[in-house]
């Protein structure tokens, strides 16, 4: 019942937004307008909010939660739910049709009514996954790109504003499938699953949407004009149909699909439609992105931008947001779990050393010295315990990952309980034994203390001045474009110090 409420409530706000207010019935603005009128009125115009977005990052994280127990049949039931009521308000239904509709309506709560709240079984974290991924239907794969495009609609719109595209601000996050903190079931298996799950929701979405385009681009050669790329791009495809002989943008975006179907065989995932023919797969998603860029120019420079404006700009936009990787894995860890990792991989290397009997000062010189070197710590001849083998294969993983998705599929490696310098080189050594990092200083991946007792978040100015003032840990941070990002705790400081 409660959630039923909520829905109805839901609704209510949404009907209260989209009815005129003030005298006269004046009609309301949008958040996104209210939004831009205030920054305006601040004295910030278009083009510093171009400006500023350019170097922006919003990423919403999706985490996994133990209390978090609602099952996607419930969700599915209340969607459809919420979109039966929604449309009641937008359309003018005949009697007939509100009829139907309330029947409809009935079956989805007797549905939802019978269908059990709580799981009787225990979730795997694939599990956990699907269910994370289950968001990506309702709202982000359509509603991210929609507001890159409003957004600079607006902007667009602004007095002596450089008319252009909007830099992709907005890319998701995850953080089911690579948080191992406490979580023995995330395993480098686990990792590679839940990566080839997102590339699988990626990719078949854009094989669909590709599918449906071609089917929008009817325009024939004799009655439009193309660009010279796009004439190119329809001449690689593979498709060799007569019906679509005369039919440019049909062609190319067939032999769009074929290359990208070919894309995701490579990746290990299942399409549903077959393409044309055979096609080179595209080596990154920036390929894909730059195809579709040909038919944008093409259409624009042909008086046909309204048309491109349709679902090839959707589709352009989400692939800049998305990429092959759907959204980046941060991978995380416990300070303490890296500590035994290094300490049985160094006193294996070399006898008699006690890494756990160091103090801090010697601990940070010798991780220090180990970063630079080229020789690997880690030996073949060596059976090390299940907890190493374990943490060193997530490192192997990640790297496999940046080879296949691209670098964005898991661009964090998160720090619990952080407490000092070594806790960030100790991350480091491990990541250079599984090629993330290089002995000249070069990284793959960023490195995010995350700071969390009342003590740890007092220290971690100190940290952090020291960690940027080592001559080795610099250098990545240099290679990552001298960005570093510090995560600050909530929850176990909350714990330790109060609110």
């Amino acid at each position: 019942f409660s959630h039923l409420a909520n829905i109805a409530e839901d609704q209510n706000n949404i009907r209260q937004m989209r009815s005129p207010a003030g005298p006269g019935g004046a009609p309301r603005t949008s958040v996104l307008a209210q939004t831009l009128a205030h920054a305006r009125e601040a004295g910030i115009g278009s083009d510093d909010l171009r400006r500023f977005l350019e170097t922006a990052q919003v990423s919403p994280v999706l985490t996994a939660h133990p209390t978090e127990v609602r099952r996607k049949s419930t969700m599915d039931r209340e969607m459809e739910i919420a979109a039966l009521l929604d449309r009641r308000e937008r359309v003018q239904l005949t009697p007939e049709e509100a009829a139907a509709d309330d029947e409809q309506l009935r079956r989805e709560v007797l549905t939802l009514w019978k269908t059990n709240l709580l799981r009787r079984t225990k979730l795997t974290v694939l599990d956990e996954v699907g269910n994370g991924l289950s968001f990506y239907d309702y709202t982000f794969l359509r509603e991210v790109p929609r507001l890159h495009c409003a957004l600079e609609d607006r902007l667009n719109e602004g007095d002596g504003a450089a008319r252009g595209e909007l830099a992709s601000f907005l890319k998701m996050g995850s953080w089911i499938g690579g948080d191992r903190d406490g979580n023995p079931f995330v395993t480098a298996e686990v990792m590679r699953g839940t990566l080839k799950l997102h590339a699988s929701r990626i990719l078949r979405f854009y094989l669909e949407e590709l599918h449906v385009l071609g089917s929008e681009l009817s325009m024939a050669a004799h009655l439009t004009d193309i660009s010279k790329d796009l004439r190119a791009l329809a001449e690689r495809s593979p498709d060799k149909s007569p019906h679509r002989s005369g039919e440019p943008y049909r062609l190319a975006v067939s032999g769009i699909f074929a290359r990208l179907a070919a894309s995701a065989t490579r990746l290990g995932v299942e399409t549903t439609r077959p393409a044309v023919g055979e096609a080179a797969p595209y080596a990154d998603a920036a390929e894909l992105k730059a195809d579709l860029d040909v038919l944008y120019r093409s259409l624009f420079s042909n008086n046909a931008g309204v048309i491109a404006r349709g679902r090839l700009r959707q589709l352009r936009r989400a692939v800049d947001c998305f990429g092959f990787h759907l959204a980046s894995l941060d991978i995380r860890q416990s300070s303490a779990v890296h500590e035994r990792t290094v300490a049985e991989l160094i006193d294996a290397a070399m006898p008699g050393m006690s890494y756990m009997a160091l103090n801090e000062e010697a601990r940070v010189a010798l991780l220090a010295k180990e970063l630079s070197n080229a020789r690997p710590l880690t030996s073949a001849f060596v059976k090390y315990s299940g907890e190493t083998a374990g943490e060193l294969a997530v490192f192997h993983a990640a790297a496999e990952a940046h080879s296949l998705y691209g670098a964005a599929a898991i661009p964090q490696c998160i720090i619990s309980m952080c407490k000092g310098m070594s806790d960030m080189l100790e991350v480091a050594l491990l990541l250079k034994e599984g090629g993330l990092i290089h002995p000249s200083g070069r990284s793959a991946i960023n490195i995010v203390p995350l700071f969390e007792t009342i003590e740890d978040l007092q220290a971690s100015s100190h940290i952090m001045d020291r960690m940027l003032s080592l001559h080795d840990y610099r250098k990545l941070v240099d290679s990552r474009g001298a960005l570093q990002e510090v995560m600050l705790g909530y929850s176990d400081s909350n714990k330790d110090g109060g609110f």
